[in-house]
């Protein structure tokens, strides 16, 4: 997965989600960190959709602790061959926790995505651009999801969208929250190359997730084509 074209992630926590998401995702996130037991679940998966695997720590909003286990779980899963992509927090990458886990993507042509988030606020625009910048050096594709209070907090993430894919860097931007929920829609026309949401809006693991179906719909009415 190269991400040269945008692609709609179904966020899941189960892969047996996987059929009902095939209509309107062109991937899986699977959240490992809220699977009981994830590599089994990797090792049983049939489904047609390539996988972004995510085993994100508790600091980061996830659902597990941090430490060794938690990146060997992802060093695994980046060998197997339903997963086309694995996302690293910018953080462990910058504090060289994520070696192995890189290494083991670049070896089998797994993507790296390299995230971050703010769960509070959204930074000034030259620290958004900062951010994709320093995630961009690590991965192949920079996520960033901030927090929007206002559509001036929106306006600065899709200025640093478009900025960043100007500039020939491919980014993931979006921003959490009511305030921002729209970007989800409008972040593609910037530049923004996944967009993630839940099968059921009720299964959503961020805030102003849209579920699966009205996120494409939404998509590909602005695009005015497919996304």
């Amino acid at each position: 997965m190269d991400f040269d074209s945008f692609v709609l992630a179904a966020a899941t926590t189960d892969l047996a989600d996987e059929p009902a998401a095939r209509d309107h995702a062109d991937a899986l996130e699977f959240r490992m960190d809220g699977a009981e037991d994830p590599l089994s679940d990797l090792d049983a998966y049939d489904g047609e959709l390539p996988l972004i695997a995510t085993n994100r720590p508790e600091w980061e909003g996830g659902a597990v602790p941090d430490g060794p286990e938690r990146r060997e779980a992802l060093r695994t899963a980046a060998d197997h061959p339903a997963v086309a992509a694995v996302d690293l927090e910018l953080e462990t990458v910058e504090a060289g926790q994520a070696g192995a886990v890189r290494a083991a993507a670049r070896e089998h042509d797994t993507a790296v995505v390299v995230s971050t988030h703010d769960f509070e606020t959204t930074p000034g625009r030259e620290a958004l651009e900062d951010l994709l910048a320093r995630a961009g050096e690590h991965g192949d594709v920079a996520k960033l999801a901030v927090t929007a209070d206002s559509p001036d907090d929106v306006l600065a993430l899709l200025g640093a969208t478009r900025a960043a894919t100007v500039d020939g860097r491919r980014v993931a931007t979006m921003a959490m929250g009511e305030a921002g929920r729209h970007s989800r829609a409008v972040a593609p026309l910037y530049g923004s190359k996944i967009g993630y949401a839940p099968v059921d809006a009720a299964d959503a693991t961020a805030p102003g997730q849209y579920d699966l179906a009205t996120l494409r719909g939404l998509i590909e009415a602005l695009s005015g084509s497919p996304a």
